[in-house]
């Protein structure tokens, strides 16, 4: 299996940028262009992907094909060298690019040849096959929502990844593990562990879940906020994103 994206391609990080990688793919630099177009592709192939096999009904091949064809053409033609944040959010504008290209493809009745200057950016659909099956989606949903869910799931499995990582790299694995346990688990538990089963389950003061538990949180809150930041198009749509996502404002 294809191991997932990395958060800003194989570097695992965002290019270096004052705004977005928006801003850098819609650049002069080619190389940042690059850089900047596979952090784009990070953050939004697999809402792609899923919309893909669930807004036109694709089986899980074509819907591959269809994925990684249009952000290739989307690098080769500048596809979102048109985007104008006054005008609507990021990934409104890249759906409604998405939707054009699938629909143009259907007609043409025939698979895209990639090539040329195709974005060799792993992907894990496999993995995203599964989380359909786990959650599947329903064909009549609202389109918007629908794209919206998958992105924020994603921007969420992201920034959780990332604290992972953060959390081995500091030497703070009971800190993800606590993290797991209380919060990510909690779907699918009938109810989460108490904070005193979790001091026994890791042997550690009950204070100490507190503290590394809030740690976490703190940490995981400012992962996500760092991926959205960089893939939105202005400082608007960030605290209009920020907020509806998190539930509060970005001072």
């Amino acid at each position: 299996m294809d191991r997932d994206t990395d958060i800003g391609g194989s570097g695992g990080r965002f290019p270096a940028t004052r705004w977005s990688v928006i801003t850098a793919a819609r650049g002069p630099d080619p190389e940042a262009r690059r850089l900047a177009f596979e952090a784009l592709v990070a953050a939004y192939w697999k809402p792609v992907y899923k919309y893909l096999r669930i807004r036109f009904r694709l089986d899980n091949e074509d819907a591959k094909d269809l994925t990684q064809g249009f952000f290739a053409v989307a690098f080769e033609k500048g596809f979102f060298d048109a985007y104008d944040p006054a005008r609507a959010r990021f990934r409104t504008f890249l759906r409604t690019c998405l939707d054009r290209f699938a629909a143009n493809q259907r007609k043409a009745a025939s698979r895209l040849k990639r090539g040329g200057q195709a974005l060799l950016v792993p992907l894990d659909f496999e993995g995203a096959e599964g989380e359909l099956k786990l959650q599947p989606a329903d064909p009549g949903a609202d389109l918007e929502a629908l794209f919206r869910r998958e992105w924020v799931r994603h921007l969420f499995g992201q920034a959780v990844e990332a604290l992972r990582r953060h959390c081995a790299e500091g030497g703070k694995d009971v800190h993800f593990a606590l993290f797991r346990r209380y919060d990510l688990d909690a779907d699918e538990a009938e109810t989460p562990p108490s904070y005193a089963e979790l001091a026994e389950e890791l042997a550690i003061p009950v204070t100490q879940v507190t503290n590394h538990l809030a740690w976490a949180r703190r940490e995981f809150r400012r992962l996500v906020l760092d991926t959205l930041r960089h893939v939105v198009g202005s400082e608007e749509e960030f605290r209009a994103e920020a907020r509806e996502i998190l539930g509060t404002d970005i001072s």
